[in-house]
């Protein structure tokens, strides 16, 4: 590069003194920048390796350089995949979006480089310019005034930016940035005369806005060759020249041709790197969100389950267990239940051999279906559970842990018992009258002649015995009856003490039989109750009669009845052997029968169907006992109004 001769374009010896005081400060700059290209290029080579140390992470919070909190509009491509919201957006817009925000973020931290550099070129020429005032005043007052020029317009752009318009038009405010350092300083030094291009300091700039603004390469390019137009046009108007050959300019400015082309190129391809980046990121996010929608899908159908589901370990403990598990098992929670059950077959089962019997299965099939067991829950009780199981192998067939199900069913156990009872009364309770007459009919059968003679007592028997399956028979089919369709009653108010001795005076004939005492203790003055008076005789009629069956001879009864509100409660308490109150809690329910009945009179229906009746009437039934205190049945019912009611 060569300098045109004095007397051209130059000026006098000052205009001299101005260009050599320039070359020794653009000499100082150079060195600047020698020093900075190394730096910048380990900060590219760091992003670049952060980027994908990012790309390979499975961390799900967003760093520097990232998608910022809220840049990623609703109704995103994730969204449109995985159907969490109204998506609109593609991919590409997505990732302009992000571009958007991330070039608004970095543009924030090059103003805030630009203006300490600019302030500080400020502060250095101030000082020379008041420290050399007489000799140097012209040349160092250009520069202060161009720099101060230029942290104006910076200041500006600062302030701009943070602003809503500069939020949404953030390439614009890159050109300010970039045209504030190179344009604005270039013109005003054209201005003092120095048609010089500063190489150093566009450098300076392109490198700093590859390196801290690596996106929209496009922006660069234009920052870059609308600043070299503008170069060439101010000199151009102001009739300056720097160089006398073709090959002086090509020479003077190849350097920064070159250094706008890495520039270029690097944020070309850094871009190219933050788009895949993204994409993968948000592949990633999507794949996270299926896993988590997955997971929560599967969680709430592990923990809403209402069967037991847990996977236990070879050697015997728990592993895993859902909350229905712990409440079959009496636990408060999986957690407290895998603590305390670790050994499974002999904490558990109630016969440890089920247990190898079940994992004996296991073995042999690698899986184990519908095997029933009983087992201790947490308070004792043992209860009937049925497991269904398989076994969890690796890929080289090595045992892990069992996984399966396991259900309650002991009241379907308790309810096959009761069938099974059920059935046995019908078999000996319809079977034995049929049984008694037919051995009667044979007998009469086998005598001589066409006409035979059936004594009275063997009639009356026969009746009897008709009587009692008809009434097997009508209670069966009542119970059935009820069951489908409820009961129907026709509630009037009723006088209680003088209905209760109707009662024991109809039921004298069993209770003599049965040497059993009734001892009426209910108030003559109760308030009137309301009832349907057949249905509460057969109440009554049962109560009675369930005391006389479970309990020897010599009963004493007695019929009590108090009011509690708005209703009357009757009591018949005994004084006979007794149950456990766990036998009373089931009592009431279908096809039920007393463990110490003394003979077959029925199916264990009365106290079901008085159940019924009960309920009908608005009230409630019950019993309380232990074994050798008697029993105490009771019931409530409702007192009635001043006027007639029907249930």
């Amino acid at each position: 590069m060569s300098q045109k001769r004095e007397g051209k374009t130059w000026g006098d010896g000052r205009q001299a003194n101005r260009n050599r005081l320039g070359h020794r400060f653009f000499g100082r700059v150079r060195t600047v920048a020698s020093a900075l290209l190394p730096l910048t290029s380990r900060l590219a080579a760091s992003g670049h390796a952060t980027v994908a140390k990012r790309l390979r992470s499975r961390s799900r919070s967003v760093p520097e350089g990232s998608v910022p909190e809220g840049s990623v509009p609703k109704g995103s491509m994730v969204e449109e995949h995985t159907g969490f919201g109204m998506a609109t957006n593609t991919l590409a817009a997505d990732y302009q979006a992000w571009r958007q925000q991330f070039l608004w973020k970095r543009l924030r931290i090059a103003l805030w480089v630009g203006m300490s550099f600019i302030f500080t070129m400020v502060i250095f020429f101030f000082w020379a310019t008041v420290e050399d005032l007489a000799e140097q005043k012209p040349f160092k007052s250009s520069y202060f005034i161009s720099s101060a020029v230029v942290a104006f317009c910076l200041i500006t752009c600062y302030w701009l930016h943070k602003t809503p318009l500069g939020r949404r038009y953030p390439g614009a405010m890159f050109l300010a940035f970039s045209w504030s350092l190179t344009i604005v300083t270039q013109t005003t030094v054209a201005l003092y005369r120095v048609p010089i291009l500063l190489k150093p300091l566009w450098m300076i700039v392109f490198i700093i806005q590859a390196t801290l603004i690596p996106v929209r390469w496009r922006l660069h390019v234009t920052s870059q060759f609308i600043a070299y137009v503008c170069y060439w046009v101010v000199n151009a108007a102001l009739s300056l020249s720097a160089y006398d050959r073709v090959l002086d300019y090509v020479a003077g400015t190849l350097p920064l041709f070159w250094v706008c082309l890495v520039c270029d190129l690097s944020v070309y391809l850094y871009e190219r790197l933050q788009q895949a980046e993204f994409s993968a990121r948000r592949e990633l996010e999507l794949a996270y969100q299926r896993v988590e929608a997955a997971e929560a899908k599967y969680r709430s159908i592990f923990e809403n389950a209402l069967e037991g589901i847990f996977q236990s370990s070879p050697q015997g403990g728990y592993i895993t267990a859902n909350p229905a598990l712990a409440r079959i098992y009496g636990f408060n929670s999986p957690e407290e239940l895998i603590e305390s059950l670790t050994d499974i077959q002999h904490q558990l089962f109630v016969d440890p051999n089920c247990y190898a019997e079940c994992m004996k299965i296991m073995q042999h099939n690698g899986m184990v279906s519908e095997f029933e067991a009983q087992i201790y829950r947490k308070d004792g009780n043992v209860i009937w559970i049925n497991i269904n199981a398989r076994e969890v192998r690796d890929e080289q067939n090595i045992l892990l842990y069992y996984e399966g199900l396991v259900e309650d069913i002991t009241d379907r156990k308790l309810s096959e018992e009761a069938l099974r009872v059920f059935f046995h009364a019908v078999s000996h309770d319809l079977r034995n009258p049929v049984t008694g007459t037919l051995m009667v009919l044979k007998n009469l059968e086998q005598q001589s002649g066409d006409k035979i003679e059936l004594p009275r007592r063997i009639l009356e028997r026969m009746i009897q015995s008709g009587d009692r399956q008809l009434n097997l028979i009508n209670t069966l089919l009542e119970a059935q009856v009820n069951e489908v369709k409820g009961m129907v009653i026709h509630c009037q108010p009723l006088e209680l003490y003088p209905f209760i001795q109707e009662v024991v005076a109809d039921l004298e004939p069993i209770l003599t039989k049965n040497q059993a005492t009734v001892i009426n203790l209910i108030p003559a003055d109760l308030p009137q109750i309301n009832a349907d008076s057949t249905q509460l005789w057969r109440v009554f009629e049962n109560l009675i009669s369930n005391a006389l069956n479970h309990n020897p001879p010599g009963l004493t009864l007695k019929l009590q009845a108090e009011i509690e509100g708005t209703l009357v409660c009757c009591i018949i308490q005994d004084n006979g052997v007794g149950m456990a109150q766990k036998e009373c809690e089931h009592l009431f329910d279908l096809y039920r029968r007393g463990s110490s009945i003394k003979r077959s009179l029925g199916f264990g229906l009365g106290l079901y169907i008085c159940r019924q009746i009960i309920t009908a009437h608005g009230g409630k039934i019950g019993a309380v006992s232990s074994p050798g205190t008697g029993a105490r049945f009771w019931f409530t019912l409702p007192i009635t109004s001043s006027s007639h009611q029907t249930c």
